[in-house]
């Protein structure tokens, strides 16, 4: 436990990374109401925004970086690569993520699939090994497995010019882009993710976790502790004061990206996302089997008993009188 006197020397930065996103919308909080920065005291919060969890992950590995809102797959993935020297520190986001296809192209059912063009954000990303596996599920093979169903790594923006376009004919990703398909390109959910987890979790999947480099907590764990408090704070308010909580995302939306979201647009977005400190142990562990059995994790499949570091989460929601994060 930490001592209310103690505090970091002025000169010490902690360097926090997410998305302008709404699934990063603790962040997007913490950051523009100073809630980060009121916890952090005399260290200074220097932040950094990325567009896709690869790139956040280069930054981690680079050491510009010493926490980031990540996706649970290039968290696990900056994991295993650098044999446990990351760890996930508490969740942030659980569901979101939809399976939006053209009203146009064709597909009503499953097999209707077959010959088509489907995007993801990433190559390996959360909702790319999601597809991946349902896909594999429902009998299809990949193109480049000797399959019929072509899978595209697209940026979610690139995704909805090419609906448009009626380029592409189907699309695997997370609020608020799943709705920006349906309100601004012709789309429909065919599918919401929670449905490839009923059997597993009950529905609940991880979409966003917090990662920090395993020697900055050991160095720095006040600073840990002061973002996580920050956290807590901004995950209270997003659950409290929902109304102004998505005027307030939205405002940051528009100062990091030029484009503030439509409100049946945010609206909806709301409605499908959980913001929690739980990072879903259950379905993040199923997500590095699942990215292992498609190729992206190496040879052997990863041995995650240290991948989670919730103890000061846990002293923070102890001191609060608040239950475990297990």
């Amino acid at each position: 436990m930490f001592g209310a006197c103690q505090k970091e020397p002025h000169s010490l930065k902690a360097r926090l990374g997410y998305f302008p996103n709404i699934t990063h919308a603790q962040a997007l909080v913490g950051v523009s109401q100073n809630i980060f920065q009121k916890h952090l005291g005399q260290v200074l919060l220097e932040t950094k925004v990325f567009n896709a969890g690869p790139q956040a992950i280069e930054a981690l590995f680079a050491g510009a970086l010493d926490v980031v809102y990540v996706g649970p797959n290039p968290a696990i993935n900056a994991y295993v690569k650098s044999n446990g020297a990351f760890k996930i520190i508490s969740g942030s986001c659980l569901g979101g993520a939809s399976l939006v296809v053209r009203n146009d192209a064709g597909i009503n059912g499953a097999g209707d699939f077959n010959g088509k063009k489907i995007a993801t954000p990433q190559a390996g990303n959360t909702q790319d090994i999601a597809a991946r596996i349902w896909l594999r599920n429902n009998g299809f093979k990949l193109r480049e497995k000797g399959g019929t169903v072509h899978l595209l790594p697209i940026a979610n923006s690139d995704q909805l010019t090419l609906f448009l376009k009626k380029e592409l004919d189907a699309a695997w990703t997370v609020a608020p882009w799943t709705h920006r398909l349906i309100q601004e390109a012709n789309g429909k959910i065919f599918m919401k993710e929670e449905n490839l987890w009923k059997d597993l979790t009950g529905g609940r999947y991880a979409t966003v976790v917090i990662l920090a480099k395993a020697e900055f907590i050991k160095a720095h764990p006040k600073i840990i502790r002061d973002l996580l408090e920050a956290h807590m704070e901004a995950t209270d308010f997003l659950k409290s004061n929902p109304k102004e909580a998505k005027k307030l995302v939205n405002q940051e939306l528009k100062r990091l990206t030029g484009k503030s979201l439509a409100p049946e647009v945010l609206e909806d977005s709301f409605k499908e996302i959980e913001f929690t400190l739980d990072p879903s142990k259950i379905s993040i562990q199923k997500q590095a089997q699942w990215s292992f059995q498609e190729g992206f994790l190496g040879k052997k499949e990863p041995e995650l008993s240290t991948l989670f570091d919730l103890s000061i989460l846990n002293e923070c929601l102890t001191e609060k009188g608040k239950g475990l994060v297990n």
